[in-house]
């Protein structure tokens, strides 16, 4: 329970200060200054009382009610301190102190010490590291940052204090509202995904926005997100969207399918709507908490300066949206209200000169049009009306219908654009600077309307596969055998030691063949010549065999050559790259895309949390060129869908049941017209 952090009933500062510039002081005088309609205990072991606040000089001798204690003391003090919170009956403690894991060695295991005695006292801490949690509807502020946002409906959680510290500043600037702002620090105890579940149950947040550098787990992460998302939307922004977590691995999977895609994957399937910037989070959150969702991805733009509204199209294009058509009636009725001049087309024109009933009159044709989605709404500075009037006309006409408004009064010296944006923020239009700001919130909009209306989904296992039979394989290092042991079909192959056994082996499966390096301490056979196609007789394969096993040992001296796999040759598919790898937040991802030799370098892959559902691994498949192609481009042949749908969901199974597999990949995985075959396998175990 995370009650306490946001409605206490009592709260005690131990480390409270008489001098301003403390941070002591900041938090006590919060507390009063922003009404906190609780108790408020400062704790000082010498002074008797600090903003007229009466203190008391140790934890121990604070009575009831108290429940919350906010301790801002020296690192090494603190874990004396949260013990002392403990044998008082306090389990709930924020500590805004650093000094612990971010410091070094020291502070690493001061962190632990801290961790083992609130585990030993039942405490919950917040922190440390942070700058604590506001709830402007309590009203509750434990900061020490000057100032509070007004009450409103956004939730902000943050693993970096700073943030928080530029988010109050920034919505105070802005007049924007927020439920709870949350700053996590090093999340000894509080984390990420419990700050989530709580504001999921708030019932004054309709928007929860999260600043986030990492997960505790991952796997619980996209739980409770999913849960979560259900009811409200969820904006994250990704701090450190860099590549580190696929440095250590040597495959194509590992390569394509870092950091940054695991939790695009993450958050895709949890429902949580990414941001790139702040400033595009805050845009987006103040879009869905007041406006209804768009049924469709149609937009109308409706202005009265044309390149304002040329920027928009463009904005609107880039996002993936698409401008309404306009019904031929709706045309006709602005033709009829509208100067002779103006463009009744999509993006609507009115012109200058014309006020602010002209605008309404268009903007309740554009609404009642059944092409039109929603309406972005433009007005540049002028002198012939002013912009609070539209406000207020706008924010009538959007009330009467459940289509998304939004607009664009722009102006920056003009008090009467300020009243106007104050009027639309008031009555819950979202305004944005400049236009071509507005279709990115709008996109948002309309991605969450998707995943709401696409039914929940289950990844069942499929039919006809033999875990035991994998489990064994994989004991063995046999990443083949564990895809069929999966049903995931393997061309005609075997093993050769030698030029003799090669060539038996071709024989016996019948030419044309391939022959494969095999070796451990080799992942990128044609690299090193390790790989010869098209061998039609016995003497070809044999002298195959010999320049692969020369040329792999010029390249790699010391590596153990065991042999090769002479594989029969398919003609007339498709190669896809079809794999699957552990991350170490989210557990088994799962990858599809164009595959061959050039995989890295062309980069057609979509990323996804396994296991994979048929619908999943559809919708995965047709975020990529690969699966556009498999239904036929220009002198490509289509290839059999099915089977690559059905590989991708029995491999992700696969790496989603064996948690020891650290990545497996079939390159190629090569499509037929009818039915497909993993022609290479490789995969390392963890």
């Amino acid at each position: 329970m995370l009650t306490p952090f946001f409605s206490p009933k009592g709260v005690a500062v131990i480390g409270a200060s008489r001098e301003s510039h403390k941070l002591g002081f900041g938090v006590v005088r919060n507390l009063i200054e922003h009404h906190f309609p609780g108790e408020i205990y400062p704790v000082h072991p010498a002074a008797t009382e600090i903003l007229g606040k009466r203190c008391y000089p140790a934890i121990a001798d604070v009575p009831d009610p108290v429940d919350l204690a906010i301790i801002i003391v020296a690192a090494p003090k603190v874990p004396a301190a949260v013990a002392a919170c403990g044998q008082r009956g306090i389990q709930h403690v924020i500590v805004p102190s650093g000094g612990f894991r971010e410091a070094g060695e020291k502070g690493v295991a001061l962190e632990a010490e801290l961790a083992a005695v609130a585990e030993k006292y039942g405490v919950t801490v917040m922190g440390p590291n942070c700058i604590g949690s506001i709830d402007t509807h309590t009203p509750l502020n434990t900061t020490f940052v000057v100032g509070m946002p007004k009450p409103g409906d956004i939730g902000f959680v943050s693993q970096s204090g700073a943030m928080c510290a530029v988010v109050i500043d920034w919505a105070q600037g802005k007049g924007i509202g927020f439920s709870r702002i949350v700053s996590l620090g090093n999340q000894v105890g509080v984390t990420e995904t419990e700050t989530l579940a709580a504001l999921g149950n708030d019932p004054n947040t309709r928007v929860i926005t999260l600043y986030m550098e990492g997960v505790s787990d991952g796997e619980a992460f996209i739980r409770t997100a999913e849960a979560v998302a259900r009811r409200k939307p969820i904006i994250a922004i990704k701090g450190g969207r860099g590549k580190g977590g696929a440095q250590a691995v040597a495959s194509h999977t590992g390569s394509l399918a870092g950091s940054t895609e695991a939790y695009d994957a993450a958050f895709a399937r949890a429902g949580v709507l990414r941001a790139d910037s702040m400033q595009e989070m805050f845009n987006r959150a103040r879009a869905l908490a007041w406006q209804p969702l768009p049924k469709g991805n149609r937009i109308a733009v409706l202005t009265h300066a044309g390149g304002p509204g040329i920027m928009a199209v463009d904005a609107i294009e880039a996002a993936g949206l698409a401008l309404a058509p306009l019904t031929a009636e709706t045309q006709s009725t602005l033709k009829s209200q509208l100067p002779p001049a103006a463009s009744v087309h999509n993006p609507v024109d009115i012109l200058a000169g014309p006020g602010v009933g002209t605008y309404a009159l268009a903007l309740e044709a554009l609404l009642a049009d059944p092409t039109v989605d929603a309406v972005l709404v433009i007005m540049a500075p002028n002198d012939w009306f002013l912009p609070t009037s539209l406000a207020d006309t706008v924010a009538d006409i959007a009330a009467r219908h459940r289509k998304p408004v939004l607009t664009a009064i722009m102006g920056e010296t003009s008090a009467a654009a300020d009243e106007a944006r104050a009027i639309l923020s008031r009555r819950r239009i979202p305004n944005f600077t400049f236009p071509e700001e507005a279709p990115s919130a709008l996109a948002a909009m309309w991605q969450r309307q998707q995943w709401l209306s696409a039914a929940e989904e289950t990844s069942a296992t499929p039919q006809n596969i033999d875990k035991t039979a994998a489990e064994t394989a994989l004991n063995a290092g046999d990443f083949a055998a564990a895809l069929s042991a999966y049903g995931i079909p393997l061309p005609p192959s075997a093993f050769a030691a030698t030029p003799a056994d090669a060539v038996q082996q071709a024989e016996t499966m019948g030419y044309p063949v391939a022959l494969k390096l095999v070796s451990a301490d080799i992942t990128h056979k044609s690299d090193v010549g390790g790989v010869v196609l098209n061998l039609s007789d016995g003497d070809s394969v044999a002298r195959a065999f010999k320049r692969i096993m020369d040329a792999a040992h010029a390249a790699h001296p010391k590596a153990k050559l065991e042999g090769v796999l002479v594989q029969k040759m398919l003609a007339g598919g498709q190669e896809l790259i079809i794999g699957a790898r552990r991350d170490p937040q989210f557990g088994a991802l799962a990858l599809v895309g164009t595959g061959g030799v050039e995989v890295e370098l062309v980069r057609d892959v979509a990323t996804a949390i396994a296991p994979l559902s048929p619908a999943q691994a559809a919708r995965l498949l047709d975020e990529t060129i690969a699966g556009k192609r498999l239904h036929g481009w220009r002198n490509i042949p289509p290839a059999d869908r099915a089977a690559v749908m059905d590989a991708l969901v029995r491999l992700s199974r696969l790496a989603a049941d064996f948690p020891q597999i650290a990545e497996v990949e079939i390159n190629p995985f090569y499509a037929l017209s009818a039915g497909g075959f993993a022609v290479d396998v490789r995969g390392r175990l963890v």
